[in-house]
């Protein structure tokens, strides 16, 4: 496996953090954090890919036609969205 060098600047906070979670799981700083990007670019691209064949050939000009075709009806009674207060 070829490895690359990347310096990198994190908040005290997150680097405390993450040393204290490296420590507890008895692996090095460096090793914690390429194991935690490693699971963030997986779910990313899983994320990606599932959304690519969802879509299928669908395309922008597709859901704007589709978004066309609702109108502008008011909700029926029941299916409005709650009121947030804050």
């Amino acid at each position: 496996m070829s490895k690359a060098t990347y310096p990198l600047k994190l908040p005290l906070s997150i680097k405390e953090a993450a040393a204290r979670l490296a420590k507890a799981d008895g692996v090095s700083l460096n090793q914690w954090i390429a194991s935690a990007v490693a699971q963030k670019v997986g779910a990313m691209e899983t994320a990606a890919d599932f959304l690519r064949r969802r879509a299928g050939d669908a395309s922008g000009d597709d859901f704007a036609k589709m978004l066309d075709r609702v109108g502008v009806k008011p909700p029926q009674p029941g299916g409005e969205l709650p009121f947030d207060k804050h």
